[in-house]
């Protein structure tokens, strides 16, 4: 069917708006390379950030509304402004449909250019060049073509270990029944169905990855799920999370991360969405304890924000160079998106502080991780060298590269474990591991994978048990453990119990060892750790002497190191440690008779204050009770001065009572007054800074006080001289104050309450 030419109407929409924001982070995806190839015995160092070549595809046809195509070119600049390798490509080209001799499906838009800084501005400017086509330039939609071009620019004269990436933004409706290159009208659509066949096929021989991304109201998924799944689907590990697929571009806000998710996908990477904020503001974003290379992409929204990094441990890092024992490097500071590379990051919690200049907080500023990581197991078979027709556990545990166990189970989410048995006398057996707390599985999503085999009746040499870790954006890990088919009766027996616990650096977890020796000689057992990094955890005893025929239980010490080995990683909280105990037989060629999963769980060692709190609680209640009895009584002593409710008698030589005046609560328990018209019409009157003020006495009547400091005792029935004239005495009241608000019998003087 011929697709509608008609143009939608003009305006930045939604989509744009959102694919503007969401494909920040996606863009440093392509700057990583898939993980090395599985090995038994992978190595300690980390990946490094690596070269990716890509290419983006834009639909230019007339089925797409110019709001769908600026959210077409704002993806497409944000791939490329956002990559954070200086030494990946890009070529970006527009596509629509040759419908006349004088009409190209193609336009080249960005040559293939090297992203460094130079590179990245000149394709952020090249990109607006995109534009939808008119009706004279060929408005169909011919798939083919634009998968020949992005091929063809990805293959020619690039490194083939390279990983190969081309992004199709399209509304996914192939239309060339315009194009008179796929023959006659009649066989158009057909003929285009085989070419893009075709063109598939060689993307996949080519090792190219397709990622569809659906633009439009209404993109046909069926036709952008076909075009994921005909290119190179092994571009990531084995896993149905890596392989490339189909993704609608909406305006809806949380499409961010499910883009990112599969960007991640397709380069074997990690993808940790964190908060969006606007600035000032610190977001928390969390880097696993698996992550070997990591990115923290910060999407500022504008270049004019600034942002500072906080490790786990509390330090600002350094964007370039090295700190403690990790690397950085920083990518697009000068920009709206920066990434900040880390080569062995600290795991843990991570704070983003971000801060802009008045006038550029009106955008949130979002943060997320990418990382590639390290995924390490130990195996276990129980008995490490059982007997024929007997039923042995294999037990498969994972762990950080450090040693340490892994605590969240959405760090090893989608891991794929495969294990088989292999020996003499036998085919090879499958084995299913699980960790789902069933039959010989303990617990469930602790990170230990178990599952049980019996040893086929036919077995009669070498034995050996082998598992495969693979995740997406975690290196695959294999791990075996060897044995013998044992004979009918075993010299030495032993068993020993479960090697589980709880301490703090120095302290000791401890487990039973029994053993049974059936023979007339004596043998010497030797321990051993295993899958445990140097230092963290030691055992004792080396060795057990059994005598002959003895049957014993001995005590098997597992010492935790000191607080220094583990590198200030307990400033997070507890730690678990996994590991292997191995008890072998020296005596009998170090036949190996135990080999049992450790789990330590390490605490921070409680501080003074945890040990004491009882005492501090004890000695702040004291003080607590001290103070409030402090305060009582400084309250009582002062109600006992507060001159409030003293009757003052203004007295004349003659002994004439001249005017009463009830003092008020004063300034710092004095009340000050003075003598208005002393010569003619004497009386006491309030004065903020009288010349005489007076106040209660804790052993009855009143203390005047003059200005100057002198201070003269007032009995209840004593007078004493204010001036030649006149004196001043108590009242019978001054020994009963009224109560606040009740009224006061005023004299001529007046009633002055100075507060």
């Amino acid at each position: 069917m011929r697709k509608d030419r008609t143009r939608g109407p003009a305006g930045t929409g939604r989509a744009g708006r959102a694919a503007l924001s969401v494909l920040a982070a996606a863009a440093v995806l392509v700057s990583l390379t898939a993980p090395a190839a599985a090995d038994p015995e992978p190595a300690a160092a980390a990946p490094a950030f690596g070269s990716v070549n890509y290419a983006v595809a834009v639909d230019q046809s007339a089925s797409l509304a110019e709001k769908d195509i600026k959210a077409e070119k704002a993806a497409a600049a944000r791939i490329a402004l956002g990559d954070v390798s200086a030494t990946s490509h890009i070529t970006v080209f527009g596509f629509a449909a040759a419908e006349s001799a004088d009409q190209r499906a193609v336009d080249p838009i960005c040559p293939r250019t090297r992203l460094d800084a130079a590179g990245r501005e000149s394709v952020g400017s090249c990109v607006e060049k995109l534009r939808g086509r008119e009706e004279s330039e060929g408005t169909g939609t011919d798939f083919p073509s634009a998968i020949r071009q992005g091929v063809h620019e990805l293959s020619s004269g690039t490194d083939p270990s390279v990983p190969r990436v081309l992004f199709l933004l399209t509304d996914g409706e192939m239309d060339v029944t315009g194009s008179p290159q796929y023959g006659d009208p009649a066989h158009r659509e057909a003929e285009g169905k085989r070419q893009l066949d075709l063109e598939l096929k060689n993307a996949a021989a080519k090792n190219v990855q397709i990622w569809p991304l659906g633009f439009g109201p209404a993109p046909d998924r069926k036709q952008l799920d076909l075009i994921a799944a005909g290119g190179y689907q092994k571009g990531c590990v084995d896993l149905p999370s890596a392989r490339p697929t189909a993704v609608k571009v909406s305006g809806a806000k949380d499409v961010g991360p499910v883009l990112e998710r599969i960007f991640a996908a397709a380069h074997c990477l990690r993808y940790q969405p964190g908060p969006s904020k606007r600035p000032p503001a610190t977001l928390p974003v969390t880097i696993s304890p698996l992550a070997t290379v990591g990115s923290i992409v910060v999407d500022k929204g504008s270049p004019e924000v600034a942002v500072t990094y906080t490790d786990p441990l509390g330090n600002k890092v350094p964007t370039t160079g090295k700190f403690e024992k990790s690397t950085f490097e920083l990518a697009g500071g000068g920009g709206s998106v920066e990434a900040l590379k880390i080569i062995d990051p600290v795991p843990g919690r991570w704070k983003v502080d971000v801060k802009a200049p008045e006038g550029h907080r009106s955008l949130p500023v979002g943060v997320s991780v990418l990382w590639q990581g390290e995924l390490r197991g130990s195996i276990t078979m129980d008995p490490p060298s059982p007997q024929a027709g007997q039923k042995a556990t294999v037990t498969m545990r994972l762990q950080t590269r450090e040693g340490y166990e892994i605590k969240d189970p959405a760090d090893y989410a989608g891991l794929k474990v495969s294990s088989e048995l292999t020996g003499d006398g036998f085919a090879p057996l499958p084995l299913r591991l699980a960790d789902d707390g069933k039959g010989p599985d303990p617990t469930r999503s602790d990170g230990s994978f178990s599952g049980s085999v019996t040893i086929p009746r036919s077995a009669d040499g070498a034995l050996k048990v082998s598992g495969t870790l693979t995740a997406s954006g975690l290196s695959a890990d294999t791990r075996s453990e060897g044995g013998r088919v044992a004979p009918g009766a075993l010299p030495v027996t032993t068993a020993l119990g479960p090697v589980r616990g709880e301490g703090h650096p120095g302290g000791t977890v401890t487990a039973n060892l029994s053993v049974t020796n059936t023979t007339d000689a004596q043998h010497t057992l030797r321990l051993s750790l295993a899958d445990v990094r140097a230092g963290l955890l030691t055992v004792s005893p080396a060795e057990i002497v059994v005598k002959p025929g003895a049957s014993s239980t001995h005590e098997v010490r597992i010492g935790i190191g000191p607080e220094k080995s583990f590198d200030g990683r307990l400033d997070d909280g507890p730690l678990g440690i996994g590991g292997t105990v191995t008890v072998q037989d020296a005596t009998d060629g170090d036949r190996t008779l135990v080999r049992t999963p450790l789990s330590v769980r390490v605490t921070p060692e409680p501080s003074l204050l945890d040990r004491y709190w009882w005492v501090l609680v004890g000695a702040v209640a004291l003080v607590v009770a001290g103070t409030l009895l402090a305060l009582a009584w400084l309250r009582q002593r002062r109600g006992r001065r507060d001159p409030y409710g003293l009757v003052l008698h203004l007295v004349s030589e003659d002994g004439d009572v001249l005017g009463v005046h009830r003092a008020g609560h004063g300034q710092k328990q004095w009340y000050a007054f003075d003598i208005a018209e002393a010569h003619s019409n004497p009386r006491i009157e309030r004065r903020t800074h009288g010349l005489y003020a007076v106040q209660r006495s804790p052993e009855g009547g009143a203390v005047l006080r003059r200005r100057g400091g002198a201070r003269t005792r007032l009995t209840a029935n004593g007078r004493a001289e204010l001036t030649d004239r006149l004196s001043l005495a108590l009242g019978e009241d001054s020994v009963r104050p009224a109560a606040p608000g009740r009224p006061d019998p005023v004299s001529s003087g007046g009633h002055d309450d100075y507060l």
